[in-house]
């Protein structure tokens, strides 16, 4: 996610803020930017691009010699990386700036009301509606300003302002968005991670939401929402500087694991409309206007899916999806044999290609296929300014951040949802998904990153099955409709990290020739989390068991009866099955790393493996 770096104190404030962002640069980026204080106005340097293009460009310049500083890298959600684009933003007349992560859902609405009152916009983003309405406030007191401008922001937010006015203070405040103070001796650092002020110093202060913090050179004083002061208390920060780039976890890949509840929220901000759909031309779902339009999507006669690796794995469960709730007949493939197929595409079919990176180069390739073909194209990546994201004609962003590690899974997830909110978008829009039925999966999908985290607070117990699968050379996983589209992504984790050959098929396939690689012991992970299918998954068991394979399912909590047939079972908080897959594959991934590690593997950066497949 985007990186922010603040400091007050006696020494230049621009080396410590971007010694700051350049130990945040592993959380990836699009662009940077810095705001001082000085000669009554705020001074904002900002560019596309990298750190070292912004220190180039403050060169140049002139970076002028002040002890009060903010800094921001971007990773892009609204409008596309640009040095306009880029933070900080100020307001009308240059004496307020901010830096923010997160995402304000509600910005369209506050940005008009705001240009109705004569402020001037500069950017397409959503952060710029924040140093306005700060200016809209502000009456002498930057702390109460930048307050009462929060309870007006929906969504989630940690933002950092300062204000020529009042040049000796840091004023932040903290929603949903991770944002940490760190305590010095007549200085005092802001950061949205604890490895940006870990040079200098181990003390730091966690920020809750709601809390509103003024940092002065001597001082730093807390507020609730409601302007009563608040305690925190300090903590030490024991970590070397590569543990606390991990947030203490001892990989990144187990980092992004539990950051999928985050991840979904992100997801989901901004798209649900209250009370769900109210007619098929309000599906209760927010896309950008374009090729998702209502009546265009009634039109669709076909519909295409094409991706890579672990996004084709996505693609097989939105298949199923758009299947049975927009009554659609749904082709998928992996992209590279997609675009060596003569493929019957052309006027009134849609395409959606899923990339992670956006720069696939099979992908890539399959969305450019499309457009000769005139079909409309629909990109599901992680990426604003892509090549997939520019070209395709709409774009549904999954807000998972950046993944560092190889194998990915906040990414997955993140798919795996956004997949839900197209099925349901045009089975609405097409009449073929009730939206008294619609509204309801909705409102379930609102619980997915409370759920999420409920899995993980279970992780441990995966332990113990994890270090039993990294002594075997072969696993398998089985699993029937959805059930096997998570099968597929399952043994993909496995197999690319602890580097055991792992295998998935439907569960109706085993006696069609894999019954016999099965003896005993064998590992056989069941996936069984889709009620009408069940007692037929119970079957494949128990043929399993008949052979002596050793038997884990992963069920819904529910399905009680399953424990009398598996050896072990990984229980699922219930919810509705079609929303089943994105917390199954949390304990498939928990699983693969545990093993990993049991092996003695490089967990974030397998052999021989990279992580955006820019070559075909």
């Amino acid at each position: 996610m985007c990186g922010i770096v603040g400091y007050i104190g006696r020494r230049p404030a621009l080396p410590v803020v971007l010694d700051g962002l350049k130990r945040l640069e592993y959380r990836g980026y699009d662009s940077a930017g810095v705001a001082v204080t000085g000669n009554g106005r705020v001074g904002v340097t900002k560019t596309e691009g990298r750190i070292a293009t912004l220190i180039e460009k403050l060169a140049r310049e002139g970076a002028p010699e002040t002890t009060v500083g903010i800094g921001h890298t971007r990773w892009a959600t609204h409008g596309r990386p640009s040095d306009a684009n880029a933070h900080p933003h100020t307001d009308c007349h240059g004496k307020v700036a901010v830096v923010h992560n997160g995402i304000i859902e509600n910005y369209l609405v506050l940005r008009q009301r705001l240009k109705d009152r004569g402020h001037r916009f500069r950017s397409e983003t959503d952060t710029e509606v924040i140093p306005h309405l700060i200016e809209e406030y502000y009456a002498g007191d930057l702390a109460e300003a930048a307050r009462r401008a929060s309870l007006e922001l929906q969504g989630s937010y940690a933002f950092v302002v300062l204000r020529t006015d009042e040049p000796d203070r840091l004023v932040a405040v903290r929603k949903d968005s991770p944002l940490v103070v760190g305590l010095g001796q007549g200085e005092n650092f802001l950061a949205s991670d604890i490895p940006a002020i870990l040079r200098y110093t181990r003390r730091v202060v966690i920020l809750e939401d709601g809390d509103v913090v003024v940092l002065e050179r001597e001082k730093v004083t807390l507020t609730g929402p409601d302007g009563r002061p608040v305690s925190r208390e300090p903590y030490v920060v024991d970590w070397d500087v590569e543990a606390a780039e991990k947030g203490g976890y001892a990989h990144f890949m187990l980092k992004e694991i539990f950051e999928q509840p985050a991840c979904l929220r992100q997801t989901l901000a901004g798209r649900l409309v209250a009370g769900g759909p109210r007619s098929p031309a309000e599906t209760g779902i927010v896309f950008d206007t374009g090729v998702l339009d209502t009546e265009r999507v009634a039109a669709l006669s076909r519909f295409f899916i094409t991706a890579c690796g672990t996004a084709y794995h996505a693609g097989l469960v939105g298949k199923h999806l758009v299947e049975r709730l927009a009554r659609l007949p749904v082709e998928v493939d992996i992209a590279s044999e997609f675009r060596y197929r003569d493929i019957l595409m052309g006027r009134g079919d849609m395409l959606v290609v899923v990339s992670q990176s956006g720069e696939t180069a099979d992908t890539l390739a399959a969305l450019r296929e499309a457009g000769r073909r005139d079909s409309r194209t629909v990109a599901i990546t992680n990426v604003v300014g892509s090549s997939v994201a520019r070209e395709a004609d709409e774009v549904i962003y999954t807000r998972a951040g950046p993944e560092i590690a190889v194998a990915s899974t906040k990414a997955y997830t993140a798919q795996l949802l956004a997949f839900v909110l197209l099925a349901v978008h045009l089975g609405v829009a097409r009449g073929t998904f009730p939206a008294g039925r619609a509204a309801r999966l909705l409102e379930e999908t609102r619980r997915l990153p409370s759920l999420a985290q409920e899995v993980l607070d279970g992780s441990q117990a995966l332990r113990g099955l994890a270090e039993d699968l990294a002594r075997w050379d072969d696993v398998f996983y089985i699993g029937r409709g959805l059930d096997w589209a998570v099968a597929m992504e399952g043994q993909l984790k496995l197999k690319e990290i602890s580097y055991i050959h792992a295998e998935a098929l439907a569960a109706g396939e085993l006696k069609h020739g894999t019954l016999a690689l099965i003896e005993e012991g064998v590992p056989v992970i069941a996936i069984a989390t889709q009620p009408d299918l069940t007692e037929k998954t119970i079957s494949n068991i128990r043929e399993v068991k008949a052979r002596g394979g050793r038997v884990t399912a992963v069920t819904l909590g529910a399905n009680r009866g399953i424990a009398d047939h598996a050896d072990e079972v990984v229980w699922l908080p219930d919810i509705d099955p079609l929303l089943a897959p994105i917390l199954a594959a949390i304990p498939l991934q928990l699983l693969a790393y545990y093993a990993a590690v049991t092996r003695g593997c490089d967990v974030d950066k397998p052999r021989n493996l990279a992580k955006s497949v820019t070559v075909e």
